[in-house]
């Protein structure tokens, strides 16, 4: 929903601070897709062991990483197949160690019913993607759905912050399985009318 409304509109001030930041130095755009990824494991370690806030700090740190690698190829022009792949495969590792944090997280805190609710949303978040991912395949393309990337990112970021984890959570739990239910309809839909179409 954001990705598609906003688009790459923040390129702009992505870039200005990019300048500011590296004093207009050529930096690989993988590298920033790495060091994402690298913050998410931040953010996993400090949310697995109970600071929510320096965990919070690592993933928002990881986001502009992710915002990025992709604006700064644009800019360049320096896009190629492998970064928006490699970008794609970090992506999943960034999600699937955060989450991990938080089951973790509550593991230790012997938290069972937000450890299952946690689990839960970690099958939800993986399945969005390769939903996608196949969809694709089949030349269908599917960036529909109620809980995109930045949607779960914001909304986790929201928890971290404001101490409201295991509401985030359940919130998490539900809403990633009606995404993956909302794209298999929408491929459902695609498909059936690629049939129906003379």
């Amino acid at each position: 929903m954001i990705s598609s409304k906003i688009g790459h509109s923040l390129d702009p001030l992505i870039i200005k601070i990019y300048h500011q930041l590296f004093r207009n130095k050529v930096i690989d755009p993988n590298i920033f897709t790495i060091l994402g990824v690298i913050s998410g494991f931040v953010s996993f370690l400090c949310i697995a062991f109970n600071f929510l806030l320096l965990g919070g700090v690592a993933l928002l740190i990881s986001g502009f990483f992710d915002l990025t690698d992709g604006a700064l190829a644009r800019d360049t022009e320096s896009v190629t197949p492998f970064g928006g792949f490699l970008d794609s495969v970090l992506d999943r590792y960034t999600d699937l160690f955060v989450i991990f944090g938080v089951f973790i997280h509550f593991l230790r805190h012997e938290d069972f019913f937000n450890s299952i609710a946690t689990f839960t949303a970690a099958i939800g978040i993986a399945i969005i993607p390769y939903v996608k991912a196949r969809a694709e395949a089949s030349s269908l393309a599917c960036t529909t759905g109620i809980l995109e990337r930045p949607e779960r990112v914001i909304l986790l970021l929201i928890g971290l912050f404001f101490n409201i984890l295991p509401y985030v959570i359940i919130i998490l739990a539900v809403l990633t399985h009606i995404t993956v239910i909302q794209r298999i309809l929408f491929v459902k839909n695609l498909t059936n009318r690629k049939i129906h179409d003379p």
